[in-house]
């Protein structure tokens, strides 16, 4: 792989109500669309998601990179398809480094409280 993720994501909410926002997502600075099912939820990848207390183990949930690729290769390669991006094996693990950081859920901002 190349040291650069080519990919590049984004939640677009911050802060309190992160369930209203979706995702952008860009490809070597090209901006793509999501497929409308995933476009406006959670990426199920694995992190600790508690407003509360961020290191307690308690609150990890999701999938790590090779079982969440495994999960995800059949909507994600139509996606790169649909897109034009290479399918090889760099560019889903670059996809799910470039999520993994900004994915939520809705324990993640403890807006619904």
């Amino acid at each position: 792989m190349t040291s650069e993720n080519p990919f590049k994501a984004s939640w677009s909410r911050g802060g309190n109500l992160l369930c209203h926002g979706h995702w952008n997502i860009s490809w070597q600075g090209r901006a793509l669309e999501l497929p409308e099912p995933r476009r406006e939820k959670d990426m199920a990848t694995n992190g600790i998601y508690s407003i509360i207390d961020p290191e307690d183990e308690t609150y990890r949930d999701g999938l790590e990179e090779d079982e969440w690729i495994i999960e995800n290769v059949e909507w994600l390669t139509d996606f790169f398809c649909d897109n034009a991006i290479p399918l090889e094996t760099a560019n889903y693990r670059w996809f799910f480094r470039a999520i993994n950081p900004h994915d939520w859920r809705c324990t993640s901002c403890a807006g619904c409280m």
